[in-house]
């Protein structure tokens, strides 16, 4: 018995004091005035709750991680979902070459990808260069500067880096699929649609909840492509801003709104949590 608990220790003691403990005092931030140069905690009730829904940049934040997360999450799912499909068929020539190829941008950080996005989209680089010698435009637009296309910029990129991450997922999920269930369904004259719709998707649903969950907290809690894009502004006029970002600002920034910072955090995990529970109940999960 004495053993076993001192093998568990360690890991109780790592929990406790950077989930429990860091939780606990986290919430409790979110009640105080907090001036870090001073070290003075003012208790002040729900005033920075209250507050966040009083600033504007703090609706404009929430307004754009929602809208981030409402593009990226489907349309990374639904892609992933059916490369996978395709990559799993016995018919698919050089797919082992292409999974490996695909997967690359996962192994790649994200501040290298947004680099690379921002010089990809740059007023002078090659997306407007391809474009226009199509003809579809006569002047280069500034993707990074227009508040109408930047936060479009980070969800392209989003989404190109994390569906190698969610197809690979899949695959592995349909390693254990069996294919006479493809079999009989072709001798009952299904195609290639009808055997995704009623086979495949069914068989992957607690797969897809795992990926809709992962991608809800993975957008909700975007921060370092924002950061890096707008080099910490949240700009051009804040079309970049999300809730981490705030968080950072807030937390880390020159006035001291530790606590308000707490208040965002507190608020972005129960949004989370929230829209995660409606979306594993909207795919039939427990």
């Amino acid at each position: 018995m004495l053993q076993g608990y001192a093998f568990i220790t360690p890991a109780i003691l790592v929990l406790l004091v950077f989930f429990v403990i860091s939780i606990v005092f986290a919430i409790y931030l979110s009640f105080n005035k907090v001036d870090l140069f001073t070290g003075e905690y003012t208790w002040n009730n729900f005033e920075n709750y209250v507050n966040i829904f009083k600033d504007p940049r703090s609706i404009i934040a929430l307004k754009n991680t929602a809208t981030f997360a409402l593009f990226v999450v489907p349309i990374q799912t639904i892609i992933a979902l059916v490369m996978a499909y395709v990559l799993a068929s016995r018919d698919v020539k050089g797919k082992k070459v292409f999974r490996m190829v695909y997967f690359l941008p996962t192994l790649t950080s994200s501040s290298a990808l947004t680099i690379i996005f921002m010089f990809l989209f740059n007023i002078n680089g090659p997306i407007n260069n391809f474009l226009m010698n199509l003809g579809l435009y006569q002047t280069p637009i500034n993707f990074l500067q227009e508040p109408t296309y930047a936060l479009k910029v980070i969800m392209a990129m989003n989404i190109w880096s994390t569906v190698p991450y969610f197809m690979t997922i899949y695959l592995a999920s349909l390693v254990d699929l069996p294919y006479s269930l493809y079999e009989a369904a072709e001798i009952d004259g299904a195609n290639a649609l009808e055997k995704l719709r009623f086979i495949t998707i069914p068989y992957l649903r607690p797969i897809t909840t795992y990926v809709l969950l992962t991608g809800i907290i993975g957008t909700f809690q975007m921060f370092d492509q924002a950061y890096i894009f707008s080099n910490g502004s949240g700009g051009p006029n804040n079309s970049t801003l999300t809730l981490s970002l705030l968080i950072y600002q807030n937390a880390f920034g020159q006035m001291p709104t530790m606590g308000f910072a707490a208040a965002l955090a507190v608020i972005l995990s129960i949004i989370i949590f929230m829209v995660s529970r409606i979306a594993e109940k909207l795919n039939g999960g427990n």
